[in-house]
């Protein structure tokens, strides 16, 4: 079988982190990220399901998810998958879609997954150029166009983009986040949005495409990895976001985000530096 790699760069003149995962099998469970995922298949194919939809993702198709998009995917045959793609915080995309459209807001994309050349030409390149440590602007300005023309073909208001939730949802947001370092139950979540446990179940998969449990999860692993680009250690950084030791850290960490804990603090605690590993499959 193909040898599995997985590469991750952060970028310290775009201030963006770009992934190469090539000979992938692992599955991804359903998941959200707080920032903007622009990414392009290789090779492969796959079952995406993202914000109640489902797709299948095959060579060439980009994909695109909003913060906050739930998704999840798994391969859809017995082959491998191979990936580039770029992480964006809000801040900086907010930078970059003032610096294209001259209005200060967050853009919101409409498609998850597109099949369009214009992007595509500006994608790649600018992922190879990334890999590559390219200095020269022409990095910048590949970066620019990419941008442009996703917000001119694909762009609306990024809260148009945000499903509506009903207040009680939100507070039972409210309380996760609160207490996502401590053990918290169903029933206290409960309490707090003032809903049963079969009311918030139904209410708030409908509404976020997660359960609660995984919403928390997801809580967690975006705590850890703030904790982990800042260099704390995974054993403290297991113990702040609530996970009962590092090895708990570590597994979730490699389902949500397909790096060990360890692994992503050596690359995103020295930004100058990129780390890349293979295992044999």
């Amino acid at each position: 079988m193909k040898r599995e790699t997985r590469t991750v760069i952060y970028d310290e003149e775009l201030r963006i982190e770009a992934y190469r995962f090539e000979g992938i099998v692992q599955p991804f469970p359903n998941h959200f990220h707080e920032h903007y995922v622009i990414g392009f298949v290789e090779n492969g194919q796959r079952i995406l399901s993202c914000k109640h939809k489902k797709y299948y993702i095959e060579k060439d198709n980009v994909v695109l998810f909003n913060p906050g998009d739930n998704h999840a995917c798994v391969q859809n045959d017995g082959g491998t998958f191979d990936y580039r793609g770029f992480h964006i915080s809000k801040n900086i995309m907010l930078e970059l879609a003032e610096e294209v459209t001259g209005k200060r807001e967050l853009p919101g994309f409409s498609s998850n997954v597109i099949y369009n050349e214009e992007i595509t030409c500006y994608l790649y390149p600018l992922h190879k150029m990334v890999m590559n440590g390219t200095a020269d602007f022409g990095k910048e300005e590949n970066l620019l166009f990419l941008i442009s023309a996703l917000i001119q073909n694909y762009g609306q208001p990024f809260e148009s983009c945000v499903p509506e939730c009903q207040q009680e949802i939100e507070k039972a947001c409210e309380f996760i986040r609160q207490h996502f370092h401590e053990r918290i139950y169903l029933d206290q979540i409960c309490r707090y949005a003032g809903l049963s446990k079969s009311t918030l179940l139904r209410a708030f998969t409908k509404s976020k495409g997660i359960t609660p449990y995984r919403y928390l999860e997801t809580i967690r692993i975006n705590e850890a990895k703030a904790l982990l680009g800042k260099g704390v250690q995974p054993i403290e950084a297991a113990m702040q976001t609530g996970f009962s030791d590092q090895s708990h850290l570590t597994n979730y960490f490699n389902r949500f985000i397909g790096l060990s804990p360890g692994v992503y603090r050596d690359i995103f605690f020295d930004k100058n530096k990129h780390e890349e590993w293979q295992d044999e499959k």
